[in-house]
Formats: structure tokens, sequence, C-alpha cells
């Protein structure tokens, strides 16, 4: 039997190591909640929020140990108080949303007819999660999904195994089956997958992971969300407020060491602006504090694993190589020996799109800046990409932002703001970064089917 691992990279151990188990004692597993999927979808909406509302505030109360076990399993500092805020917000925003979301939509009610559209749930959702942002990308399935009257399985990434765990323990109180976390290997989860055992399947990870996804889905019917990768872009524009673009860009460039969905990968800023921005972008990040997450005053943790934390190094040596220069003294971050996950934070500028650091995702603590000399420029430069998750564009004018939003190929456009979700917006993204929608009302319709009734009294 094969083990799932996860090494911690505040030291290169063995931090906790599960068996990866046997997919016929899974197939029962998955049995036996299709069979506890129906009773759930028989019960009352508002019994179905309550107990999801329940869910959550059981794992709010154990916050404190799971903040530590975060920095232990990817890295994020203590400092930083976990994902319970987010987490909440996003959980009461699907609560407060489901009764309206999921009223049958009458079409005619009279003496003679009564049609109308109602909304089913799919089944047996399967969430596969991934490690940067562990709680909150399952939470955006997991919530609607069981509020929706599906019994939900989770997968979670080796690199977090544990909050897998966590999860299962604050959703014990529902009924046996509704949801359930698997430990599994690759094989089994595309036998599963191929075998359509779920309905629908929800993945962030990689591009390379979406598209195994896909191939073991293929011919079986089966719903697919996907979000994949992302090299969010950011342009900041002449009429910008300097310092506001400055703290807020580099906090969505470097929080969680760059490991996030929509963190900050690119920026392009108008000619007129350039030389301040970067002076005081690399200020900003010369106050970073490299080290062992575990300590209060740490605000950059290492990488989730070495070879992460390899691939941009590998990233930024052929940039620098091409011509980039680096602006961040290495001297101030000791804790970068270059022979574990302790990466320091890197700003790039005399960078181009021949370089991998500008057009393949990052997805650690290194951002290129650019200089451009008007909009249209900008807005080809964030095109030029494969990826479309989130743009940035910094500017005081509502209308022009609009304007260059609706020109940008992305799944969300921002002004003023950057690396956040919304739960009242669709979480969606365009070309290799995926498809499907989750959050907003659009969530729900993902994890539901339409059903018509058109019934006729004679």
């Amino acid at each position: 039997m094969s083990e799932i691992t996860c090494v911690t990279p505040i030291d290169g151990s063995v931090w906790a190591s599960r068996p990866a188990e046997p997919i016929a004692a899974v197939r029962d597993k998955l049995k036996a909640a299709r069979a506890a999927q129906k009773l759930w979808a028989a019960r009352p909406l508002d019994e179905r929020v309550a107990l999801v509302r329940e869910g959550i505030e059981r794992l709010a109360r154990v916050n404190v140990d799971v903040v530590t076990e975060l920095a232990w399993q990817m890295g994020r500092p203590v400092r930083f108080g976990g994902e319970l805020k987010p987490l909440r917000d996003r959980a009461a925003y699907m609560e407060e949303i489901a009764a309206r979301t999921l009223a049958p939509v009458v079409v005619e009610d009279d003496g003679a007819f009564r049609r109308y559209l109602a909304r089913e749930p799919l089944g047996l959702v399967f969430v596969i999660a991934p490690w940067n942002y562990p709680y909150l990308t399952a939470i955006n399935t997991i919530v609607p999904g069981l509020i929706a009257g599906n019994a939900v399985v989770l997968k979670h990434a080796s690199q977090t195994l544990l909050v897998g765990e966590r999860l299962a323990q604050a959703f014990a109180h529902l009924p046996e089956g509704v949801f359930s976390n698997l430990v599994l290997d690759h094989a089994t989860t595309a036998a599963l997958i191929a075998e359509r055992a779920f309905d629908f399947v929800n993945f962030t990870g990689s591009v390379r992971g979406g598209q195994e996804i896909e191939r073991a889905a293929a011919g079986t019917f089966t719903g697919v969300g996907l979000e994949l990768g992302g090299k969010d872009p950011a342009y900041v524009r002449a009429d910008a407020d300097l310092g506001v673009a400055v703290e807020t860009l580099v906090d969505g460039a470097f929080y969680n060491s760059g490991q996030c969905c929509c963190g900050i990968e690119r920026i392009y800023v108008h000619e007129s602006l350039y030389d301040r921005f970067v002076e005081q972008a690399v200020a900003a990040v010369s106050q970073y504090r490299l080290g062992n997450p575990l300590e209060a005053e740490t605000t950059l943790g290492p990488m989730a694993s070495k070879r992460f934390a390899d691939t941009v190094r590998g990233q930024v040596a052929e940039a620098v190589a091409a011509g980039a220069k680096p602006l961040i003294d290495p001297g101030l971050f000791p804790a970068d020996t270059g022979a574990d996950a302790y990466l320091a934070p890197q700003l790039l500028v005399d960078v181009d799109h021949s370089m991998r650091v500008m057009m393949e995702e990052s997805f650690g603590p290194v951002v290129g800046v650019m200089k451009v000399r008007d909009d249209a420029e900008a807005i080809a430069l964030m095109n030029d990409c494969h990826y479309g998750l989130t743009a940035s564009v910094w500017t005081e004018d509502f209308d022009k932002a609009a304007e260059i939003g609706a020109r940008i190929e992305t799944g969300t456009v921002f002004m003023n703001r950057c690396d956040y979700l919304d739960p009242a917006l669709c979480w969606t993204g365009v070309k290799d970064t995926g498809r499907g929608a989750s959050m907003s009302y659009l969530g729900y319709l993902s994890l539901t089917r339409p059903k018509s009734y058109h019934l006729r009294k004679l």
C-alpha cells in the first residue's frame, strides 16, 4: 500500500504520512455516500444551511491549532492567523443567497397549468483541493455543494494532508456519508473518475493536473470545474495613486510567498510613474523578513517545497542571464541559502516577454516590472499570456477601468485592488486558467441541474 506524505518546508522532515486507501474500500464508501445523499437532499434547505453553518463554527473553534499546522504543512507564517475570516465570509454569503438561488422559478401557476424550473443537486461532488489556500479553496465548493443537497467527497493535496482531516472533523456532525475525506493516490483518483464514480469534479491545481482530470473524465459526461494556472497582471496608469498601488501590489505579489492563485506576477507601469514605482517597491520588498513561519516576526515563510523554490530560482536565473536586472539585495535575506525552500523575494526590471518569468506561472516571491507608453501597450502585454484569472487596473477613473477591463482576457477585473475573492462575484478564468464557475449564485448553478415541470390540470 502506498503512502501519501507531507514533507514540511520548515526543516525538510516528514511531518505527516497516511496510507493511500485501496480502491475497493473507496468504492464502498462512495456507495454509502450516494445512499446518504438522497436522504440529505430530502431535508429542508434551512436544516442543511444550519448544519453547514455549525460545521464552520466547529472549525473556528480549533483555528489556533490550524494556524500552526498550516505553518508546518505549507509554510505560511503564523502571524497572519490562517484563513478563518475569509472562510467565514464566503460561507456566510453562500448561506445567505441559498434560498433565493435554489428556489424554483415559476413561469405559470393558475387553475390550468403549473410550470416551473427547479434546481436539483447533482449527487456526488468530488473536490480535489490544493495546498496554497487549503481551507478557502476547498470551502468554495464544499459549502454550496452541501447546502444544495449534494454529498461531498474531498481529496486534499499531499502537502496539506491534515486539512482534509480537520474538515472531516468539522463536518462530523453531518449524517454519515454526506461528507467524506479520502486519502487517494493519483492512479486511484483517475480510475474513479473514469468509472463515473462522481457526478461533478472540482479541481484546483496545475494545468497538467487539469488535463489529467479531463482525460480521466473523457466520455463519462461527468461535469468538471477547473481552476488552473495564472500569471495575473497589474497595470498602473498615469493617474494612479502611486503610494496605494505600490503598497497593495507588493503585498499582492509576495503575500504567502507568492503562492496565491490570483497573486500579482507581472506589473506594467506607465512611463511617467515607472521610476518612482520601482524605487518605492524596492523599499517595500526589502522590509520583508524571511524565516521560520512559527516565529512571530517572520513575514515571509518558505515556499511549500524546495522543488517549487527551485522552479522560481531557475526562472530568475534565466531572466538575469537574458538581461533582466534584480533589484533586491540577497544579503537582506540570509535564510535563503539555495539549499532548501526558503526563497528571498525578488523584483526584476529590464524584463520582457521572451523570458519565462514573464510568461510562465512562477507561483513564488518574484515579480517583473515593465514600463509602458499607454493603455494600448499595457492591454496588449496583459493579454499576451496563456492564462487569465484576474487582472488589476490602477486608476482614478471608473469608466476607464471598465473600458480597459472589457479588452482584457481575464475572469475578473479589479480596479485599485488585487489578490482577492469576492464571494458575491463569480470566480472563473479563461484560456489555460480553466473553465467553470464557483462562488456567487453561479456557484450554486454549477452544483445543481435544472429540472423543468410542466403540469396540466384536466
